[in-house]
């Protein structure tokens, strides 16, 4: 039972991080401005936006899907790191909730890396790490 229950546990971790990276995604692909002002303010060129929305949607699907899971967990992790930079704002206490966020969604990312993706992945899942 405990497997079972810690595979379904595992499938809604990576649906609800899924859904966080697609949205993300879906909202560069309608509206990429409010990312291109924030790559503006620090000097960094507009076109890595789209980096990002590829970025943000394979992270998505493979996530969701169970695909490479590890890498993908680990990916996101970094990625939010990075990303949370951006958000270092004292002035705006939005902004920094955003840079707290970040760091708590790579925090879940880090332990979906170390635990894999469950039975219920495209892939053999592999053991968790000792």
């Amino acid at each position: 039972m405990k497997n079972r229950i810690d595979d379904a546990v595992l499938l809604a971790a990576r649906a609800l991080l899924a859904l966080l990276f697609l949205g993300g995604a879906v909202q560069k692909s309608i509206d990429p401005h409010p990312a291109i002002d924030l790559l503006a303010q620090w000097g960094l060129p507009s076109f890595l936006v789209w980096p990002a929305l590829v970025l943000n949607g394979v992270v998505g699907f493979g996530l969701l899907l169970g695909w490479q899971v590890r890498a993908m967990a680990f990916g996101a992790a970094v990625y939010c790191a990075v990303t949370s930079l951006f958000h270092v704002q004292p002035e705006d206490p939005w902004q920094m909730t955003i840079f707290v966020k970040n760091w708590a969604i790579a925090g879940g990312c880090l332990a979906l890396a170390v635990a894999g993706g469950g039975r219920w992945a495209l892939q053999v899942p592999s053991r968790p790490l000792d």
